[in-house]
């Protein structure tokens, strides 16, 4: 699939007429550090589409990207990041929550993991909320250029290790290594023509 347009429409905080629009949504999760913002933009093919801030924690509304005017990529808030004050760290998550399990949205979810760190218990916890919530999910392993080939593998295999993952796609916003093959995976699940 390639990507010819993308565009910010608007961040939300609760219920919003973009949730119920008809068009497909991929919402992407993770964990603040883990480059969740440059995997988006990387995908997208738009430096500086999403914000990218020296400090973790910076996404704190729920951000669409219209996507070659068919649907969208949602940023979610990022999770486990401890140097948010803990209000707005709970804020953070119930909008995230709420995203996933309550409002109208049945997203496909990319779940974005650091190569090093490898799937956390947060990210479990993220994965079992997936699960109950019957919501298809695509794992991403970002900053695969920070390790050699062998540490890739083992990290793969622990991660598959995990029942409700279904695949792995390792890959870098860096370099771009993987980002063709998140492209394709996202077009066939919500059945875009290329």
């Amino acid at each position: 699939m390639k990507i010819n347009s993308a565009k910010f429409v608007k961040g939300i905080i609760g219920s919003d007429d973009i949730l119920t629009d008809g068009l497909p949504q991929v919402a992407f999760v993770g964990r603040s550090n883990v480059g969740k913002s440059s995997v988006i933009n990387s995908l997208a093919g738009v430096d500086g589409l999403v914000k990218t801030g020296k400090k973790p924690g910076k996404t704190t509304e729920i951000n669409f990207f219209l996507i070659n005017r068919q649907f969208y990529f949602v940023d979610l808030p990022g999770y486990g990041y401890a140097k948010l004050s803990p209000t707005e760290r709970e804020k953070a998550r119930k909008r995230m929550l709420w995203y996933l399990t309550e409002s109208e949205a049945r997203p496909l979810v990319v779940l974005i993991l650091d190569i090093k760190a490898g799937l956390t218990e947060f990210d479990g916890q993220m994965l079992e909320l997936v699960e109950e919530e019957k919501l298809e999910c695509i794992v991403v392993v970002n900053k695969v250029d920070k390790v050699n080939q062998k540490e890739i593998s083992r990290q793969v295999a622990s991660i598959k290790e995990n029942p409700a993952v279904k695949e792995v796609i390792p890959c870098s916003a860096f370099t771009k290594q993987g980002i063709e093959p998140v492209l394709e995976v996202i077009a066939n699940s919500l059945d875009i023509e290329r």
